[in-house]
């Protein structure tokens, strides 16, 4: 898939309307990566990870996404995506195995003007590779849905996240993202009760809406998608990005260059 970026006169669904407007991220920032993951299947991980390549790409920000999970949604969702008016995204399948001419290293090598990576975890991932994946990337973002087997899951996966992938002690930042969540249920109450409990970030909720199965289906993001009734949708994504792209949004090398007091400050965590 050829990288080539964009400016901002470039317009989403070949329609030649603009794209929602947003922030323009600054320019020659360091590459970031971030892992979207859970331990558990169906929590949301693909949607999470393809709308927030598509944001980047539509603020004129590089984008890529390294796809781990076999099944290959985000890889299916990047060939949607191909054709006119599109902002372009960089595609790896990175679950396919290099071939005989081919290093791992060449596969997963990055084009000229990539600024934020994310990569679309599988499901079920533990031990060695779950550390592997943990030991590369700079944030964490673990969707989780309001039912009590996604929140037991998530508890265990957190567990493994510390003391398996040790992602504070790498100063990885994580982050948990309330998934398809009803307001009014009670589930969705039991759920802001569990992450009370985690010395984790709850970053923000995103509503079960259909608007999201309706851009997929275009190979598009909720924020390229210009009707009224995505504008909801678009905001609730706004703490996500702010969370991600704040003073403390550093590399985790750069983290690990900080004083225990700046990190208790929140300089970095």
């Amino acid at each position: 898939m050829e990288m080539k970026f964009n400016s901002s006169e470039q317009h989403s669904r070949g329609s030649g309307s603009s794209v929602a407007s947003g922030p323009v991220m600054a320019e020659r920032q360091p590459v970031r990566r971030i892992l979207v993951l859970n331990g558990k299947g169906g929590c949301g991980k693909t949607t999470i990870t393809t709308n927030l390549a598509s944001y980047y790409a539509s603020r004129s920000m590089g984008a890529a996404i390294f796809d781990h999970d076999p099944q290959g949604s985000s890889t299916q969702w990047l060939s949607l995506r191909e054709g006119a008016g599109r902002y372009p995204i960089h595609g790896i399948a990175a679950h396919r195995k290099p071939g005989a001419q081919m290093t791992r290293t060449w596969q997963l090598r990055l084009p000229p003007g990539v600024q934020r990576v994310i990569l679309d975890a599988p499901a079920g991932v533990s031990g060695h590779q779950l550390a592997e994946l943990v030991a590369g990337v700079d944030d964490i973002l673990i969707p989780v849905l309001p039912s009590p087997i996604d929140i037991h899951a998530t508890s265990r996966f957190i567990q493994d996240l510390l003391l398996v992938a040790k992602a504070r002690a790498r100063h990885v930042r994580m982050g948990v993202i309330a998934n398809r969540v009803r307001e009014t249920s009670k589930m969705y109450r039991s759920l802001r009760r569990f992450l009370d409990t985690l010395d984790i970030a709850f970053i923000a909720r995103l509503r079960d809406s259909n608007n999201y199965i309706r851009a997929a289906a275009e190979g598009l993001g909720i924020h390229e998608m210009n009707e009224n009734r995505y504008r909801r949708d678009q905001v609730q994504w706004e703490k996500i990005i702010r969370w991600l792209e704040s003073a403390e949004g550093q590399t985790a090398e750069a983290r690990r260059s900080l004083s225990p007091a700046q990190l208790r400050e929140g300089r970095g965590s």
